[in-house]
């Protein structure tokens, strides 16, 4: 379907999804009067950084993903949200439907660090869509949605930190590997510790106190 366009009208967050959620509202387009029974979408999201503007403080948090800012215009590349898939039903000429995007805190992910890096202002996003149309006016005609169908929008910073909020209020993520894990168990078991806040601050407190005793010697 040559004629097939989409856009993206907005996005927001679900506030009453098991975890980060977001919601972007996409309007589809295949023409004037053209009869389209379902659409079978492929969308991957992505984050085009090279297309805002970055403040010193949020440049000192990028270098962790595009090193120093000298060396941006070879390393500052797209960053992958998602990939998702969504069954648009039938419609005529124009439609609305929501892609619902799982989003994850895990700082070990690119596009999570690089949005907690960022103090305000929006994150520019491109949609690239591709799948199938089954469409026409007397029966199912199959066609690929063309390659090169494409929609730009405009994340604000604050309703990806206020969905982050909502699921983890005041809190960061960090992963480990299972050994790490295992002897964290161990250790907050044998100290009888009622939580992984009081588990990390005894180790903290540990590590300053041998210090402090290191640097009396």
């Amino acid at each position: 379907m040559t004629g097939l366009a989409f856009s993206c009208t907005g996005v927001r967050a679900d506030p009453y999804a098991a975890g980060p959620t977001l919601v972007f509202r996409l309007r589809i387009a295949a023409g004037e009067g053209v009869r389209v029974h379902a659409l079978v979408l492929h969308c991957q999201l992505r984050i085009e950084p090279a297309r805002r503007s970055y403040g010193p403080g949020e440049a000192e948090r990028l270098k962790v993903l595009f090193g120093e800012r000298s060396r941006w215009p070879g390393s500052v590349n797209p960053v992958q949200l998602a990939q998702v898939s969504l069954t648009v039903p039938g419609f005529t000429g124009e439609t609305e439907a929501d892609l619902v995007v799982p989003c994850t805190y895990d700082m070990d992910v690119a596009a999570a660090r690089y949005f907690d890096a960022l103090a305000d202002g929006e994150a520019p996003l491109l949609l690239l869509f591709s799948g199938t149309a089954f469409a026409g006016p007397g029966g199912f005609q199959v066609q690929p949605v063309p390659w090169d169908r494409e929609a730009s929008c405009r994340l604000p910073v604050r309703v990806w930190r206020d969905m982050m909020e909502q699921h983890f209020p005041g809190c960061g993520w960090i992963r480990l590997p299972r050994t790490s894990m295992d002897a964290l168990l161990e250790y907050r078991s044998r100290h009888g510790l009622p939580s992984w806040e009081a588990t990390v601050d005894a180790l903290l407190a540990g590590a300053a106190a041998a210090r402090a005793e290191g640097s009396l010697r």
